[in-house]
């Protein structure tokens, strides 16, 4: 899977943490740890697909457009990361004379096909908010480990 996904998983997260609900891509590249051009490319397809807007100007920035709970794992996967699990060769030679090896890439697609349609389904029932709660429950237990030391 490509890193697109969390990188805007990220973005929207860090968005959603900012209390005046902007920031630019310097500061969410900061957050990412990543170059704030890439920041931007993600971004903008966030932005073409409405879960961010943009403030222009002084002070301007990347806002979140709706609600986390609005924003499924399945919608960003489908964006960013959709066809993932196809590998970009298969074995084989459809004109060969090899039973195997003149099916194996409709096989294989099949299998590919049916294993994405189920993480798919997996992504749409979490959501932005689901993350937020485990991120929660790391900080809750990084500080007890913390306090047990």
């Amino acid at each position: 899977m490509n890193s697109e996904f969390t990188v805007a998983i990220h973005c929207l997260l860090f968005l959603s943490s900012k209390e005046e609900q902007i920031a630019n891509s310097e500061q969410i590249a900061c957050s990412v740890s990543t170059h704030a051009a890439r920041v931007r490319k993600v971004l903008s397809l966030l932005r073409k697909h409405g879960f961010v807007t943009t403030k222009e100007g002084v002070g301007g920035g990347y806002l979140l457009a709706t609600d986390i709970d609005n924003i499924s794992l399945g919608d960003l996967y489908r964006i960013f990361a959709r066809g993932s699990l196809h590998p970009g060769w298969c074995s084989g030679n459809e004109k060969s004379s090899c039973f195997i090896s003149s099916n194996i890439h409709n096989v294989m697609d099949k299998i590919f096909s049916e294993g994405e349609a189920r993480l798919e389904a997996y992504f749409d029932e979490l959501h932005l908010s689901d993350v937020t709660k485990l991120l929660q429950q790391c900080d809750s237990e990084i500080v007890q480990k913390l306090s047990e030391q």
